[in-house]
């Protein structure tokens, strides 16, 4: 957690980690295995273009007009509903509405009660027939409006606040479509249809006829039997025109109302569009209508399916692209191409195919997703999915033919309305094809922790919320330095984004650059009577150091409670103090009672060294605005039970050394004694830096500052409370230090890294004790306290060095780097905020807190506190048994909610002006 590294991150390699493909997307028992067939329903030999679902039915629309109605138990037709006079293009359920819609070709969208299977209302577009085909739609239950996107390039919508189940016309902009009962007849485009004007009524009239004398049958219903449905008209202002430069083929809602969706009602509603011009279209919706707020370009092909999830948004393209894009930061995360399996194969049970191809039939047609697994129907009639880190898990043959359409639903027996995974682990994908099938495959679904039981072995003092909500962040592998978490880093952020926004923040995501994660910006304001209200930053990081496999007694990406304690992978650095500060806010906001202004700044990069947080900062300064003091919670206490301050943090300069010379690896037996070996030289130049006691760089010292009366009586007080000496905290905390990490070697014995870089000497040693290496590296840091200068301490070292092997008079080659650095910080323990921290510790916890310093670097903070000219405070939650970076890491609960209470204590103090006394 403290130290910066040298390297841009701590490289993982993935067969070393836990959960290196488990979790990640949650994946069921079997991950690269295809779902399992259920059953497959088939009727009038049509092919089946769009799919919808409740709770009591299966719906399928057909090419040929009807909409089939499934009982979800027997399995068998409940209904044919009729009406349309084109295909049936699009259908979506409302389960609170009890509602049915279904889009055509006949330029009409229909709403069909989903409890008597009756036709409600006929919606027709503005202009009617010059809207040509309707290719899709989807309903906001939010804003209880229907959305459309045409033939003719329009994007129309209705609202459907007034409409009564079953229909009341009163004040309704209602038409009827005909006085005369039955179907209307088909109705004839006025641009998109070539048909001369003398055949249009007589084949109005033959329709008409045929629908009006075709007579109900067994689970069969027409609107013959009743009068024509009242119509619904679009007026103008409803719609925009030439939305797109192609047909509008898909659209989505984000946040998502689907089955496993978002389930976030109080967010910023976004309508997507994709349309053959190869763009995704974002358009806020309101109440007032849409508003265009970002085009994504680039799709590769037109768009012919679009689904959203957590600020995802999937676009499936033709010739089988899948564009990923980041709605936040308006950017494309990644492109999938997917697998197109050899025209020989035709089993169901196809194994991954290694090597991707291509061909014209790979279009997408038709995605859906659930738990992070991202499943696409494709023209070939095959199916794909994704785990979430976009890696195939498994490819399989759905339909023989075109695959048209898909959607997951709940499985049998199971809630359709939950938006979390069923505690069964059990859903459903439903795919329709031209093969006139629709098939049931069988989802397993990752269990999860609940949240009213996470902890039955834990105190009964835990607060649900904040318990629960720590489990599911820490259920996000946001491991540092392995690309193949790279997405799970972003769902984090994504995830945290929300949480807090729907803690009352007003947030977003700021993007740094290219595989880089992004950082979290949230600002919770203060009541509006306190004018003069203080603003605080507080620093934080959702990344985590990778878990190894071994060594961990629970699943590290698993909340487990066990003894009053919380074990899992960041609960302690720094997920649990994150959340901890954020409903310590949320509770001041529920009762009223926030005085100042906070900011959360959350990092992802921060056990890499923070990569470019600096630059974004500056960047960003003005949208973080004026700041008072930095508050962090990021290390810990110096024993078990006694509260802690830190007020003082080390600098550090990490640097490499390398000698090598222009020959290969060498036979001792044969070359040693006649040659200048890499190794004696590097071994001189260490010596002449610190004799293993004292740093030997000339005037190192200089500038060190002196220990006061008073600090040494801080020491010695920490001597009688901990039992460690005095002078060995001194060493460690206050004075500057050198440390050699690593001596490595060319040689056999070396072996090398490729994880997503240039090879890597990871020996120290060659295993053939023969070998004089041709080439020796050294990683060494120096450490740097008050009142000494980074920049000066970075130079004398590199010129210390080159002097020193300059002395030596070699042959050989050196090589020295300074690969990172950071500053030294120290806190002003007599200073206004700092005291009200320390009272608010101490009414707290009933004790004074203990004032103490690390002798580890936390980069950001120096930085922050130069940048906004205001000072730092670091608050440590966790224990010094709360393994950070190992295994097993955890987080007392009595900590957590007492940090929790701590910090409602200091912004309330803060918030009166207590810091003046």
């Amino acid at each position: 957690m403290y130290d910066t590294s040298p390297e841009p991150s701590p490289r993982a390699e993935l067969t070393d980690l836990a959960h290196d493909a488990d979790h990640d997307g949650g994946h069921g028992a079997d991950e690269c295995a295809p779902p399992v067939l259920l059953h497959e329903l088939q009727h009038d030999q049509t092919s089946i273009l769009s799919i919808a679902a409740d709770g009591r039915y299966i719906y399928s629309g057909s090419q040929a007009r009807d909409i089939f109605v499934w009982d979800r138990t027997s399995l068998r037709i409940k209904a044919t509903l009729k009406g349309h006079t084109g295909s049936v293009l699009v259908l979506e359920t409302c389960e609170e509405k009890k509602w049915l819609f279904s889009a055509s070709g006949d330029s009409t969208v229909r709403i069909w009660s989903t409890e008597t299977l009756s036709i409600l209302y006929v919606i027709v577009p503005h202009l009617d027939t010059d809207s040509g085909d309707i290719y899709s739609l989807t309903y906001s239950p939010k804003l209880s409006t229907v959305y459309f996107g045409c033939q003719n390039t329009s994007i129309q919508w209705l609202d459907l606040s007034n409409v009564s189940t079953p229909p009341n016309t009163t004040g309704l902009r209602i038409q009827d479509s005909s006085s005369t009962p039955g179907t209307p007849g088909k109705r004839f485009h006025k641009f998109f249809d070539s048909v001369p004007q003398s055949q249009r009524n007589s084949g109005i009239q033959s329709k008409h006829k045929r629908d009006s004398s075709q007579h109900s049958t067994t689970g069969s219903l027409n609107e013959a039997n009743s009068m024509s449905p009242p119509e619904l008209h679009v007026p103008p202002e409803n719609v925009i025109s030439s939305a797109h430069y192609g047909y509008i083929y898909c659209m989505a809602l984000s946040p998502s109302h689907l089955y496993g969706g978002d389930g976030h009602s109080d967010e910023e509603l976004y309508l997507l569009t994709g349309s053959g011009d190869e763009e995704v279209k974002m358009w806020l919706a309101t109440k007032e209508g849409l508003t265009e707020k970002h085009t994504f370009s680039g799709c590769e092909g037109g768009v012919l399916s679009l689904i959203a999830r957590n600020g995802t948004i999937y676009a499936g393209c033709q010739d089988g692209n899948i564009k990923i894009f980041d709605q936040d930061t308006k950017t494309l995360l990644r492109t999938l191409l997917v697998k197109v399996p050899p025209s020989s194969t035709s089993s169901a049970h196809t194994e991954v195919h290694s090597t991707p191809q291509r061909d014209r039939n790979s279009d997408v047609l038709s995605l859906s997703i659930l738990d992070g697994h991202l499943y696409a129907c494709m023209g070939n009639g095959w199916c794909q999915r994704w785990c979430a880190s976009f890696v195939t898990n498994a490819l399989w043959q759905a339909h023989e033919g075109i695959g048209l359409s898909c959607i997951i639903t709940s499985a049998p027996g199971h809630d359709l309305q939950s938006q979390a995974p069923a505690e069964s682990g059990k859903a459903m994908l439903l795919t329709g094809g031209a093969d006139a099938n629709i098939k049931l495959w069988l989802i397993e679904r990752p269990s999860v922790i609940r949240s009213d039981a996470v902890l039955e072995e834990t105190s009964e003092q835990v607060e649900g919320d904040l318990q629960a909500a720590l489990a599911e962040f820490v259920s996000f592998p946001s491991v540092i330095g392995a690309e193949s978490y790279r997405e799970s880093c972003r769902q984090a952020a994504l995830w945290l984004r929300r949480l807090l926004s729907q803690l009352g923040a007003e947030t977003t995501l700021i993007p740094v650059r290219d595989g880089i994660n992004p950082l979290v910006l949230a600002t919770f304001r203060g009541s509006e009577e306190h004018k003069d209200r203080p603003r605080v930053l507080f620093y934080g990081h959702y990344d985590v150091i990778p878990a190894k496999k071994t060594g961990w007694e629970s699943d590290p990406f698993k909340l487990q409670g066990k003894n009053g304690y919380l074990y899992g992978r960041g609960v302690s650095d720094n997920k649990g103090p994150i959340l901890a500060t954020a409903f310590a806010i949320s509770e001041l906001r529920r009762k009223v009672a926030l005085g100042l202004d906070i900011v959360m700044l959350i990092e992802g990069e921060e056990e890499a060294g923070s990569r470019g947080f600096e630059e974004v900062v500056r960047k960003h300064k003005d949208d973080i605005g004026q700041i008072d003091a930095i508050l962090i919670s990021n290390s810990y206490w110096i024993g078990e039970d006694i509260p802690c301050i830190t007020y003082g943090l080390r600098g550090v300069v990490h640097a490499t050394v390398e000698i090598s010379n222009n020959r290969p690896d060498l036979h001792s037996g044969v070359e040693g004694g006649g040659i200048t070996e890499p190794m004696f030289d590097l071994v001189s130049i260490l010596n002449s830096i610190s004799d293993g006691r004292k740093i030997m760089i000339p005037h190192f010292y200089d500038n060190v500052r002196q220990q006061s009366e008073e600090e040494k009586e801080l020491y010695q007080l920490l001597e009688r409370v901990t039992g460690q000496s005095a002078s060995y905290l001194t060493a460690k905390w206050r004075e500057p230090s050198l440390s050699i990490h690593s001596v490595q070697t060319s040689g056999p014995g070396s072996r090398s890294c490729h994880s997503g870089g240039a090879a890597k000497l990871l020996t120290f040693l060659p295993s053939d004790r023969t070998v004089i290496p041709a080439s020796v590296k050294t990683q060494l840091s120096v450490r740097i306290v008050p009142d000494q200068d980074l920049a000066q301490i970075a130079d004398g070292l590199e010129l210390h060095v080159r002097e020193s092997f300059a002395r030596l008079k070699s042959p050989n080659t050196l090589n020295v780097t300074v690969d990172k650095a950071a500053d030294w910080w120290l806190g002003n323990i007599e200073g206004p905020w700092f005291r009200a921290l320390e009272r608010a510790v101490e009414e707290e916890w009933g004790t004074k807190p203990l004032k103490i310093r690390e002798g580890g670097s936390i980069p950001s903070v120096p930085f922050l506190e130069k940048t906004f000219a205001c000072p730092a405070l670091h608050l440590p939650m966790g224990q010094s048994s709360d393994q950070a970076h190992l295994a097993n890491e955890r987080i007392s609960v009595n900590n957590l909610l007492k940090g929790k209470a701590v910090l409602e204590r200091f912004f309330l103090s803060m918030a009166a002006g207590e810091k003046d006394v």
